[in-house]
């Protein structure tokens, strides 16, 4: 469909990074926390925002790529799958600790949210990883098939933060000292992606 390959896989693998316990995650919770549902929809806008941007850089990357050398596009997906198994056992072996402490300040959930986001430079390497797993070198559609894939992301990151603004605005502070719950789905969410960097790469 539009040049990507297994899109359902794309987007239970998504799904499962945007579980993952990081900064956009701590964000939103602490938006809503001290902004409500609008703060911490603000925050949710300027998540999506920072994670278009990378993303886009990290597309322009693979479309140079692409075109370059099919041959050498193969092989930045058989780094990615290796990329998603290392990230999966990093966080399967990884030990609880603190969570990282945001100083967000009221009514600048948007501006804040989108800063924290572009600092973080791992989801460029996650892009370039991820996204080549899922493009078909062969019938790949350029700009067309990367926008889809964009949009996808897009949309559920929307859903995503609705639902844990949602939760977080009626459990706030329960979210917030329950580690426990963050050290779970971490390492829930390190076994699928070991899961899915071993089928990705076995299916090649």
């Amino acid at each position: 469909m539009l040049g990507v390959t297994d899109y359902i896989s794309f987007v239970v693998a998504f799904i499962i990074f945007l579980l993952i316990p990081g900064p956009g995650n701590l964000v939103l919770i602490t938006s809503t926390t001290k902004g409500g549902i609008r703060g911490g929809l603000a925050a949710a806008m300027g998540v999506i925002i920072g994670d278009q941007i990378l993303l886009w850089l990290a597309v322009a990357g693979l479309a140079a790529v692409l075109v370059a050398s099919p041959v050498a596009f193969e092989a930045v997906q058989w780094v990615g799958a290796a990329y998603l198994v290392w990230l999966g056992a990093k966080m399967l072996l990884a030990k609880p600790g603190s969570a990282p402490v945001l100083n967000i300040k009221p009514y600048h959930y948007l501006r804040q949210a989108l800063v924290i986001t572009l600092l973080n430079p791992k989801a460029i390497v996650f892009y370039m990883a991820f996204f080549p797993l899922f493009i078909d070198p062969v019938h790949h559609r350029g700009l067309v098939t990367f926008s889809f894939l964009a949009a996808t992301i897009a949309v559920l990151t929307f859903v995503y933060c609705v639902v844990a603004i949602t939760l977080t605005h009626f459990l706030a502070e329960r979210l917030r000292t329950n580690r426990h719950i963050s050290f779970v789905l971490e390492k829930i969410a390190g076994l699928c992606l070991v899961g899915f960097g071993l089928r990705l790469a076995l299916t090649r």
